[in-house]
């Protein structure tokens, strides 16, 4: 990628520097085309008018259809005018520079050409092409075409017609030259296929050669009429524009991405690069289909649980004994408190929590069941937990609220609050109220509070934390520290 570094001593607008990240976004076409290295050079002058007194290499790419013939990279290095007459002539004439004598570099015999990139009427950079000259004598069907259809992208280049316009080949998940390419005419037949392209062809369900076929007259013939596209496919493979579309027809799904070649003013013809990606596509509706599972999973658990505390509060209001009629609210309170965990996880297609919208709808409960008026203020932020942490958080904090709800405060003034720190990989929340405080001799331990003793338990076993519970003046405190290695 470019440097901004780079861009310092040259004569390069916004627009320029634009240009050249466009470019060097979407060259590493190019370099698999001409099978070669490609290093981009920015010209050093103060302005178009005055004469460069070098250039600087601000991008280096590698092709992935031949071996690199720099294992070094270039980018960063400097070179004086004078030095490399080629990129100084394709500076200065705005001409490809081609059939320069080979340059023996290291083991390797190297040919190098080089390409002006014209950009607002001017040359902004040069791009010099290095490819192995003994592996340029390779004369087959594939290297040809793949070269011949690179000399006119560079010539495109030359002319400030690539990148095309609004181009999405830079997008990471675009097919490239290796998965399959089809060369097309000026009326769309296609001249050249490789054999990635055949094959994928071939596993849509076309029986023939693909060669001297109008490929949109092709996808049409091999389409499901159950699965139709927003145009003809004549239309959108027919290389006038680019683009890109999915052709799917329930036997294969390939990725193809339309390039036209233009030469002057002239359409001459396009390529498509397409992609197989029949089983990427299976896998992602896997994905898709894996967590809106889950998601359902969490909204029945989330459901059952409303109905296991409507069926409990329904048996509180017949049971007469003071005694099981309060232990049943509990268990109300308490499946509550799980169920909104997973109605937080029924709309998230992660399992992760929210836990401070976990927390609001905890406390909005408590509140409702409080037989008087309690100010009750917070201090920090949860953040967002795993569900294994969050489930029992939630059972931890409603027991907590509960306790000091319906054992330390008394009266209307009182105030309870609760403060959120997090440091070391670590999180301490401290619940504190200015009630009646602990009984002298309090024992977390020995205490036979149930919902204690459900804090002590899920902290220990399920949060790996610790609880402690002490008296500060006349505040009660409750401190809850745990590990957040289950933290989102």
């Amino acid at each position: 990628m470019s440097s901004r570094y780079a861009f310092e001593g040259t004569a390069l607008t916004a627009d320029d520097q634009e240009r050249i990240s466009e470019l060097i976004a979407e060259w590493q076409l190019l370099s698999d085309l001409s099978f070669a290295d490609l290093i981009l050079w920015v010209p050093k002058r103060k302005d178009y008018q005055s004469w460069p007194t070098g250039h600087v290499a601000i991008a280096h790419t590698r092709p992935t259809t031949a071996a690199t013939v720099f294992t070094y990279d270039l980018v960063g290095q400097e070179i004086s005018w004078g030095d490399n007459p080629r990129i100084d002539q394709a500076l200065s004439q705005g001409e490809i520079v081609r059939d320069t004598e080979p340059e023996q570099v290291g083991e390797l015999l190297i040919k190098e050409e080089t390409v002006p990139v014209l950009f607002n009427g001017h040359v902004i950079a040069v791009i010099s092409r290095h490819r192995d000259a003994v592996q340029m004598r390779s004369k087959s069907r594939l290297e040809i075409n793949y070269r011949e259809i690179a000399h006119k992208i560079y010539r495109m280049v030359s002319e400030s017609t690539f990148p095309v316009a609004g181009n999405i080949y830079r997008s990471e998940s675009a097919p490239r030259v290796g998965d399959g390419l089809i060369r097309l005419d000026s009326i769309g037949v296609v001249i050249y296929a490789s054999p990635n392209a055949r094959s994928a062809i071939s596993r849509a369900g076309w029986p023939g050669e693909i060669e001297n076929q109008i490929l949109g007259e092709l996808l049409s013939t091999i389409d499901n009429a159950s699965l139709p596209t927003d145009e003809p496919w004549s239309l959108a493979v027919s290389g006038k524009e680019l683009r890109r579309d999915d052709f799917d027809n329930g036997r294969a799904v390939l990725d193809l991405l339309v390039i036209p070649l233009i030469e002057g003013s002239d359409r001459i013809g396009a390529i498509v690069l397409l992609h197989d990606v029949t089983e990427l596509r299976r896998q992602d509706r896997a994905l898709i289909t894996k967590d809106a599972t889950i998601r359902e999973i969490h909204h029945r658990v989330k459901n059952n649980l409303q109905t296991v505390s409507a069926l409990l509060r329904l048996q509180s209001r017949r049971v007469e004994d003071p005694v099981a009629s309060a232990a049943l609210a509990e268990a109300v309170r308490r499946v509550a408190s799980i169920a909104i965990v997973h109605e937080t996880l029924s709309g998230s297609s992660a399992e992760v929590v929210l836990f401070d919208e976990v927390y609001d709808r905890i406390v909005h409960n408590a509140i409702e069941l409080s037989s008087r008026p309690i100010t009750l203020t917070k201090v920090g932020e949860f953040g967002s937990f795993d569900s294994k942490v969050a489930t029992p958080l939630a059972l931890v904090i409603t027991e907590l609220i509960h306790n000091s709800l319906e054992h330390g405060l008394e009266s209307s003034g009182d105030t309870l609050s609760v403060e959120v720190s997090h440091s070391d990989n670590e999180c301490l929340v401290v619940v504190s109220d200015n009630g009646v405080g602990l009984p002298e001799g309090f024992n977390l331990e020995s205490s036979a509070s149930l919902g204690l003793q459900i804090v002590r338990t899920l902290t220990e076993n399920e949060l790996k934390g610790s609880i402690k519970l002490t008296r500060v003046g006349l505040s009660t405190q409750a401190a809850l520290n745990f590990p957040t290695t289950g933290k989102a």
